[in-house]
């Protein structure tokens, strides 16, 4: 009898997908590698999509067990969220004041604006999106004259948009759409004239072109191109309305080109020469334009270009300091605020445009993120609105006048029911093995002590020098009032502790990325604050690549792992230079047509360095219009770990059929995914 209820039990546990083995041999620099499921490269074979779907269905026949977790936890993100509400509003530089408005039941924000009586709805993108499993409203923009709205959407998550226009007051279409162009970029130089990107043929924004009103796209004027594979261009309006700025540039080098207001069918002027290895990046103030430039450090300072001197540096306004790295730069007509880094934290700087005068804003906790916010469109306010937020804070709009650096709260998130005394913040600093102290950002339960008894989720990124600042999350409580430690580590790759940080965590250097995380886990371990038997691990993209080295690094470290849109196929991509991104990225990982480039990365590729090991469970999720990181190097990488791991805990894929590198688009879907990745990750750390 026990035998035949085996047998049954046995029968109902599912198979995971089982994909053909069809070796791929190549050869660079004389080494040979062999990809087994190369195959899956190819997009249009049907086998590729019966593959994902297959993958999903055994993620959740798996799973099923959790559903009642996941529905727990959606609830409680639902719970901390109030569905109806209302952003504060801001001043346009028409006249206008515009907010946003988010109702319950609904997935996207809309858009509106009032001036006296008249109030008009600007974008309704729960209509807009309405036919569509993925939309997103990736920018708008009101002519000066606020009379037209332009807006750019994507509605596959591929990044690839279509412009629309229309005349607010009446709705009438202004225009045919146009199609296909840069999903991000987009400037007003006149009530007459709109600038817009297009993409190469590898999705690289590569133009600029002019549209004028009233005429068909087909008479859209190229005004810039950049055939450089490793740059990209964008085109923003001035702060001031002076006019537009066309930037080209890659990880390590920046050209700015400038169109005055009134001239629309001007050339663009250079602002600087462009020099290989020199970045910068601009705004207008006066006569002269201000520039954010590393030409005497990698921390950057601040310069003058006067109008009718372009092309030549003049006056320096703030200096380069090692300990201080500026991170932005925005302009007013009272103030030159810059965005810093430090100490590891972020920081905002007000200078004098006149003095030269320079005064440091104070925050009210250490363990927190302050930037300056959106919304920021009349050049002569008397305030900066920023954003303020920290784990145990909700974010927070703040107008600081310019004057004295008061600190007015226009709002702050309503959460309901949080108690921020429940939870402690901290910043630990922990050796890595060379020396070098790195960061570690903790929340846990006020009263915790460091015992060795709790679950850590860590989460790391490391990559292009963007830093992981302290936030407030809506998900997150839901893992540490079940006693998790949650901690960012803040390992070098990124720009938490200036300009060298992400310089000591690239090309040769970037395996440092990958030692500090394992440094930190095991400096959490011995300080207490983690079970070395519970510890789950996540990163995305570039933070998937991460999360994929460690897991080869020390696969016995970790109980749980979650891979999200993971870059872990680095050789095969950066050697093909037709995918999205791969030419750009020589600046960030190195060319592989250089022999030591090429054995760096093989030396910690993820998908090339699997081999038989004791993996820990595995999430990895992915999106199949993903044009950051392509969905056949998640699903490579998933067959290659099943077909070595020698433990038997669980591998899974959730690849979102209808969406791209950053997930479902709209706030409940966004959710559900949430809720399903934690409930994964609870479930092993039990």
């Amino acid at each position: 009898m026990l035998q035949v209820c085996i047998a049954v039990c046995l029968m109902t546990v599912p198979a995971p997908p089982e994909p053909r083995l069809s070796p791929q041999v190549s050869v660079e620099h004389g080494i040979v590698r062999v990809d087994p499921y190369a195959w899956m490269r190819d997009r249009d074979n049907p086998e590729i999509v019966q593959h994902l779907n297959a993958e999903n269905s055994y993620a959740e026949a798996v799973t099923v067990d959790l559903e009642p977790l996941r529905e727990v936890l959606y609830k409680e993100f639902l719970s901390r969220l109030v569905e109806d509400d209302e952003g504060v509003p801001w001043e346009g530089a028409d006249g206008w004041t515009y907010w946003t408005r988010t109702e319950k039941g609904k997935d996207y924000p809309i858009v509106l604006r009032r001036r006296g009586e008249d109030e008009q709805v600007l974008l309704d993108e729960n209509v807009l999106g309405a036919d569509h499993e993925y939309y997103s409203v990736t920018n708008w923009e009101v002519s000066p004259n606020g009379e037209i709205l332009a807006w750019l959407d994507d509605t596959s998550g591929y990044e690839h948009a279509t412009l629309h226009m229309r005349t607010i007051a009446t709705g009438e279409v202004v225009d045919e759409a146009i199609i296909e162009v840069g999903a991000f970029d987009l400037a007003w130089l006149d009530d007459e004239h709109i600038f817009y990107t297009r993409y190469d043929e590898s999705s690289r924004p590569d133009r600029v072109y002019r549209h004028r009103l009233g005429t068909s796209s087909a008479d859209d004027v190229e005004v810039a191109s950049e055939p450089d594979g490793r740059f990209w261009v964008g085109v923003s309006r001035l702060s001031d309305g002076s006019g537009v700025i066309i930037s080209i540039g890659s990880t390590l080098t920046s050209d700015v080109r400038f169109i005055a207001s009134g001239s629309g069918e001007s050339v663009p002027q250079e602002i600087l020469p462009r020099v290989e290895g020199i970045e910068y990046d601009v705004n207008h103030h006066g006569d002269r334009f201000l520039v954010r430039i590393n030409d005497a450090g990698d921390n950057f300072r601040i310069v003058e270009v006067q109008d009718d001197s372009l092309g030549s540096v003049g006056r320096e306004l703030v200096p380069h300091d090692p300990d201080v790295y500026i991170t932005g730069m925005s302009t007013f007509k009272d103030a030159i605020v810059l965005s810093e880094r430090r100490g590891g934290y972020t920081a905002i700087e007000f200078v004098d445009p006149t003095t030269l005068s320079r005064r440091v804003l104070p925050v009210p906790e250490q363990v927190s993120t302050i930037h300056v916010a959106s919304g920021n469109e009349v050049f002569g306010a008397p305030f900066v609105r920023v954003s303020y937020m920290s784990p145990v804070t909700p974010n927070q709009t703040v107008d600081v006048d310019i004057d004295d650096l008061e600190w007015h709260v226009r709002k702050q998130r309503e959460v309901p029911g949080w108690d921020s005394s429940k939870y402690t913040v901290s910043r630990q600093m922990i050796p890595a093995r060379d020396g070098t102290l790195i960061p570690v950002s903790l929340m846990y339960l006020t009263g915790t002590t460091p015992d060795g008894t709790h679950p850590l989720f860590l989460y790391g990124y490391g990559a292009y020098g963007s830093s992981m600042d302290p936030y407030f999350s809506t998900t997150r409580p839901s893992l540490v009032d079940r006693g998790v430690i949650f901690a960012v580590a803040h390992v070098r790759g990124g720009g938490e502790m200036g300009r060298y940080w992400y310089d000591s965590g690239k090309f040769h250097d970037k395996p440092n990325t990958f030692t500090d995380f394992i440094d930190v886990a095991e400096g959490l371990v011995e300080s207490g604050w983690a079970d070395p038997d519970r510890i789950a691990i996540e990163g995305g993209s570039a933070g998937g690549l991460l999360i994929g080295a460690v897991l080869n690094m020390r696969p016995d470290l970790w109980r749980v792992a979650h891979a999200s849109v993971p870059f872990v196929d680095v050789v095969n991509t950066m050697l093909d230079p037709t995918i999205p991104l791969t030419v750009g990225e020589y600046e960030e990982w190195g060319n592989p047509g250089d022999k030591a480039y090429y054995k760096t990365m093989l030396s910690y590729s993820p998908y090339d360095n699997v081999s038989p090991k004791p993996y820990p469970a595995v999430l990895v999720t992915a999106g199949l219009n993903d044009p950051r990181v392509q969905y056949w190097e998640p699903t490579k990488w998933v067959a290659k770990l099943r077909d070595h791991t020698v433990s038997e805990r669980p591998i899974l894929q959730r690849t979102n059929m209808g969406a791209g590198h950053g997930g479902a688009s709209g706030r409940y879907a966004r959710y559900k995914e949430i809720a399903w990745e934690d409930a994964f990750i609870l479930s092993e750390l039990k």
